[in-house]
This record gives C-alpha cells, sequence and structure tokens, in this order.
C-alpha cells in the first residue's frame, strides 16, 4: 500500500510539472481549426488569413477545414466531440453558440460544458437594405412607410431563428411594424430577389451587402447594433432610432472542454498578436468585420463574453416569443 502512494505521489508530482512542458513543445504536429460554415464565405476568408499568421508564429501548419451544415451543428459537434489534446479547435460562430441553445430543443453540445473559449476574435456587422425604388433612405423613413401601408413590406432574411431574421423580428416588435418575412436559404437569392423589387428590403452582412450599395443596386438604410461602423460611417445604426435592437454577429476560437490550460493560453496570445497585425487589420473591415474586441482576446474575458451573450440572447429570443423546435 505504501508502494502504491508512493507511486500515485510520484504521479501526480510528473503531471503537474509535465503541464509547462506541454505549452514549450506544442504544437508538433498540424493543428485544425474547423469553420462550421461553408469555403469562401467571409468567417472563412478571415478564419485562414489567422490561421496562416498561427502557422508562421508557432512553427506548425494550422489546417483549416469545412464543416458546414445544419445550421452550424455539423462543424461544432465534431469539435465537441474530438480529443482535448490542443489539435482541434474551433472557428465558432454566434448562432452556435448562443442562438441554437435556444432554438433547438435538443442539441448535442452544451457550449459552456463541452468547450473552452480561447479568444474573441471578430465582430460581424449587418445592414439593413432596400430596393432603390423604396421611398425610404433612413430606417425611421422606412417604419414609417410601413406604418402608412400595413403588410406592404416585406423583407428577405436568412430564417425566423437566424440573425437577419432575429434582427427583422427585433424591428417589428420595438418599431410596431409588420414587415412580412420571406425566408431564404441563399444569400444569393435573397439578394437577387431585394435587386429585383420581389422583396423590398433585406438583412445581409456588411461583407456582402457592400459591392451592392458601391453599385447602388441596393441602398443601406441602417446598420444593426449600437454603433457605426468603418466601412460605412455615414449610415446610421439601428440603436440611433430603436434604443433596444443591437444584435450582431460574431466569431470566438473554442476548444474541446479539458483542452491544456497553457496550450489554451499559448493560442490565444497568438491569436491577439495576429488581430493585431497590420495584415488582419487592414484585411478585417473588407470582410466586415471589426477585430478590436479588448479584454475578450484573453481566455477569461472570451468566457465573460459569451457567458453575457448567451444571457443576452436568451432574452431576446424569449422576449420574442420564439419557441424551440
Amino acid at each position: 500500500m505504501q508502494g502504491l502512494s508512493h507511486r500515485m505521489l510520484l504521479a501526480g508530482i510528473a503531471l503537474c510539472l509535465s503541464s509547462p512542458v506541454v505549452a514549450q513543445s506544442w504544437p508538433q504536429r498540424p493543428v485544425s481549426v474547423v469553420v462550421p460554415q461553408p469555403a469562401g464565405n467571409s468567417p472563412d476568408v478571415l478564419c485562414r488569413v489567422i490561421a496562416d499568421k498561427l502557422s508562421r508564429a508557432l512553427g506548425q501548419q494550422f489546417v483549416v477545414e469545412n464543416r458546414a451544415g445544419a445550421a452550424n451543428l455539423v462543424g461544432t459537434q465534431a469539435v465537441a466531440r474530438a480529443a482535448p489534446d490542443g489539435y482541434t479547435f474551433l472557428f465558432a460562430t454566434s448562432a452556435a453558440l448562443v442562438m441554437n441553445p435556444y432554438t433547438f430543443k435538443t442539441l448535442a453540445y452544451n457550449p459552456i460544458k463541452d468547450f473552452t473559449p480561447v479568444a474573441m476574435v471578430a465582430r460581424s456587422n449587418h445592414v439593413v437594405l432596400v430596393n432603390p425604388e423604396v421611398k425610404a433612405r433612413t430606417l425611421a423613413e422606412l417604419i414609417a412607410l410601413e406604418k402608412s401601408a400595413p403588410g406592404s413590406l416585406s423583407m428577405a432574411v436568412d430564417g425566423p431563428r437566424n440573425l437577419s431574421g432575429l434582427i427583422a423580428q427585433s424591428i417589428n416588435k420595438q418599431a410596431g411594424t409588420g414587415f412580412v418575412l420571406v425566408p431564404y436559404n441563399t444569400t444569393t437569392n435573397a439578394v437577387q430577389d431585394s435587386m429585383t423589387g420581389r422583396v423590398q428590403a433585406t438583412i445581409q452582412a456588411a461583407s456582402i451587402a457592400e459591392s451592392f450599395i458601391a453599385a447602388g443596386t441596393l441602398r443601406p438604410v441602417a446598420v444593426a447594433g449600437s454603433r457605426r461602423i468603418a466601412s460605412l460611417p455615414d449610415v446610421p445604426a439601428i440603436s440611433e432610432t430603436l434604443k433596444s435592437v443591437d444584435l450582431q454577429g460574431w466569431f470566438m476560437v473554442m476548444a474541446p472542454a479539458g483542452t491544456p490550460t497553457d496550450i489554451i493560453e499559448k493560442l490565444s496570445a497568438e491569436i491577439a498578436r495576429a488581430l493585431n497585425s497590420p495584415e488582419v487589420r487592414e484585411r478585417a473591415p473588407t470582410l466586415g468585420f471589426d477585430v478590436g474586441v479588448g479584454d475578450a482576446v484573453t481566455p477569461a474575458g472570451a468566457k465573460r463574453f459569451l457567458e453575457d451573450e448567451l444571457a443576452a440572447t436568451g432574452k431576446v429570443i424569449r422576449e420574442l416569443g420564439i419557441q424551440p423546435e
């Protein structure tokens, strides 16, 4: 019995001593970063820019894997079940972490219990757009136009339980309007129908919207959230008209729960350096993202941010009367 206790003590000491060694030697092989969205879209592009920076800084390839499907569930579940060894991470969307828990009756992962936050990466900006023939240049004018003929204006969204759908429903609730929400499976079709006038308005990510704004085929009337964005400085935020509508997308690097703390801290520090690099600072706004996330780039700050967003999103969804399915 004494020998067993001695061996257990030695094992415990060895485990304690090995933790810093893990961080010093990590990574020793390529690291997978799963993006639960299709290749080529803005989150994927941003992730690849950051992954390239990490590969150079840490001496191993950070390989981006696209596992899209089922409202971000496919990729997110895969990482939740991955070995917590520091070789699989998730480039998580706000939909996966704070919307799905309230809109799905059963979810194969828990955003708090199954993951450890590494770093908040970026916020995604969305824009309320109208067909140029619509006689409104501001959100207030668009609201007044809808109220003058209730139910006459339709708005293309990505679904009632996704971000643009929630933003549109929040506008209806706070403004007392009745915009008819038309769900689209693809952004391409939503934008096309908005340009042709089949629907009068739409809500799209700024990265998608800006080329159509520049071409004059869609007109911006408001930016979702509580502040204006650098790429569209003359477009007011929704909160300048409706103070309680403040919904934004964002992206966070997450690790499977149980991943060694020293690896998480090392990766978080390298992500912070990548986000502060001139290349990322220059590229992110062109993709419609803000990367100045302050304390949330640290694991502790990211955890607080996630918990706050989970509570705030839950409140919005309950107020809208949306039930999980």
